[in-house]
């Protein structure tokens, strides 16, 4: 999935303190004063707002200067059109040189050169992605051709079609986007290390930008890719899928929230800014990227297609507008007090698209607050779980080598954990007896059978069922082999650092504190039945899932 590589698990301790790594000082007034410098009335003319379309999230015309704020019913996709009109109120702006660093020496675009080239990754959109708009600037200033590359593998780790489906129909979306917008979309498959050396080479590439991933295959490319790029191109990384770049957060591992909240807030007025508009680009290429066969590049990736497509989710940036929009009008209000209750449409359901990059977060969060003025208690808690809790997770993956190994949790867990490994076990089930929920307790079954049938599990959940695994199995290291596979074979936000920090908070006490010491748990947090019981309706949930019989 995305343009990972199937390779052991290696660790890099690169690029991990912010001191270490030049920042790209130097091009920003060049870069600033020539965004500034635009038409904003050519701009106008082939800008696109949402998703980049015209039209809103559900396909719907809109009416130009609708307010969302009026009395009564909305047409659908009015969110988009007012996101629209945010981004064109803020071209030419300032762009944030924290945001950017230098990952190689040379600091200067390669003279003579045909282009300047976004290695795009973990954040798949066009619009409200900071890499991209950095790109173009670069690109603008130098007078030069914009290209997008995408690289895939045909399988990676333990994801299912469900996620590879979801992914490559966001693509999709993107090559239509940036077709509009004349930007070249290259979609690329096979290794991306040597894929990326060779485009650059063969496009006469004279810079390379990318965004950002803490995992452990994205920082082996970024090395690989740096080690192999000639040392006259630079090469520059923007973190587009956090509020606050993960090294100005914090420039070393946070022990949990409390730690990093201040930090993160701090930084807030300077990071969680409106985003200017990936525009027409005016530089053409003399060469155009291959036409993409859509339906082949699905029918070609080798993984397991029993875990098909979910009907709830649909893939691209369009769709992700479209259920923000829903989130913001319908449930937003009930997040702060129904939040933990899995039979209450009460939370965002956004995970996939901000997993997938196909949403900006900082974009959710900017929406959520604009127009939850009425649910003061509803946006600070989404914005502690969007920001805080989710940048959390960004920084322990990053910092922590072994993010999704008994071995990365801390000292009191990993003790505790040992000294209660052979403790009795009530039940012993096998990965193939959790993984179709044939289990005793019908609730746990249900939460999987959730998970199988719609790629997500409500978040409250997700801690329930991780912790059972834990109690279920022979040890904790095969709990957590467990329960990271089957939430990276199913969930459509699976392979992502909130799903590792999850099953480690669940399991390891990552983020946690110790807690009274009880058999199998020894002092890791526990969850039972009962505790499930007096916060909801458990046989409602029970009954949603169970198994249907003639």
């Amino acid at each position: 999935m995305h343009c990972f590589v199937v390779a052991a698990k290696r660790t890099l301790n690169i690029f991990q303190t912010a001191a270490k790594v030049p920042r790209a000082a130097g091009l920003h007034a060049l870069l600033d004063g020539r965004a500034a410098s635009m038409s904003a009335k050519k701009a106008e003319l082939k800008r696109r707002g949402g998703s980049g379309q015209a039209e809103g999230a559900g396909g719907k015309k809109q009416r130009s200067g609708e307010s969302a704020a009026a009395a009564g019913g909305r047409e659908d996709g009015w969110l988009g059109l007012e996101v629209a009109e945010l981004r064109a109120k803020n071209t030419g702006c300032k762009f944030n040189d924290k945001r950017v660093r230098f990952l190689s020496e040379e600091q200067k675009v390669k003279q003579s050169c045909s282009g300047v080239l976004y290695w795009m990754s973990r954040d798949q959109r066009v619009q409200d992605n900071w890499a991209l708009i950095y790109a173009q600037r670069l690109a603008l200033a130098e007078e030069l051709p914009l290209h997008i590359c995408f690289c895939l593998v045909p399988r990676y780790l333990d994801a299912a079609y469900r996620q590879y489906a979801f992914m490559i129909r966001g693509l999709q979306e993107v090559a239509k986007e940036c077709k509009s917008l004349d930007i070249q979309f290259h979609f690329l498959r096979g290794d991306p290390e040597q894929l990326l050396l060779d485009f650059v080479k063969s496009w006469n590439i004279g810079a390379l930008v990318t965004d950002f991933n803490p995992l452990r295959l994205h920082l082996q490319w970024i090395e690989n890719v740096r080690k192999g790029l000639p040392s006259n191109i630079p090469f520059l990384q923007v973190d587009a899928h956090n509020v606050v770049p993960c090294w100005e957060a914090s420039p070393k591992l946070e022990y949990g929230a409390r730690t990093i909240r201040g930090k993160i807030t701090k930084q807030l007025p300077d990071f969680l800014t409106e985003f200017p508009p990936v525009d027409t680009h005016p530089h053409a290429s003399k060469k155009t990227a291959k036409s993409v066969n859509w339906e082949e590049v699905l029918d070609s990736v080798e993984v397991d297609r029993t875990v098909g497509e979910v009907e709830w989710a649909r893939p691209g940036t369009s769709g992700g507008m479209a259920m923000l929009e829903s989130f913001i009008q319908q449930r937003l209000r009930l997040f702060a007090t129904e939040r933990n209750n899995p039979n209450s449409e009460a939370v965002s359901h956004l995970s996939p698209w901000l997993h997938a990059g196909q949403l900006s977060a900082q974009r959710v969060v900017k929406e959520v607050q604009r127009w939850g003025k009425n649910a003061r208690e509803s946006v600070a808690s989404f914005t502690e779980e969007l920001v805080v809790r989710r940048e959390l997770a960004d920084n322990f993956c990053y910092y922590n080598k072994e993010y999704d190994s008994i071995a990365g949790a801390y000292d009191w867990a990993k003790t505790t954990l040992k000294i209660h490994a052979k403790d009795k076990r009530a039940y012993l089930y096998t990965q193939e007896q959790l993984e179709t929920g044939k289990t005793h307790d019908q609730l746990w079954n249900a939460a999987q059978r959730q998970l199988l049938l719609e790629g997500k599990m409500h978040g409250f959940m997700r801690m329930y069922w991780a912790k059972k695994i834990l109690e279920w199995t022979s040890s904790p290291e095969e709990a957590l082999t467990i329960a990271l596979y089957l939430n990276d074979h199913y969930s459509l936000d699976g392979c992502d650092p909130n799903g590792y920090v999850g099953c480690m908070w669940s399991i390891c006490g990552i983020h946690d504190q110790g807690w009274a010491e009880r058999p199998v748990f020894g002092k890791v947090r526990y969850m039972n039945y009962a505790g499930c019981k007096r916060k909801f309706d458990v046989s409602r949930f029970e009954r949603k899932y169970a198994v249907k019989t003639d």
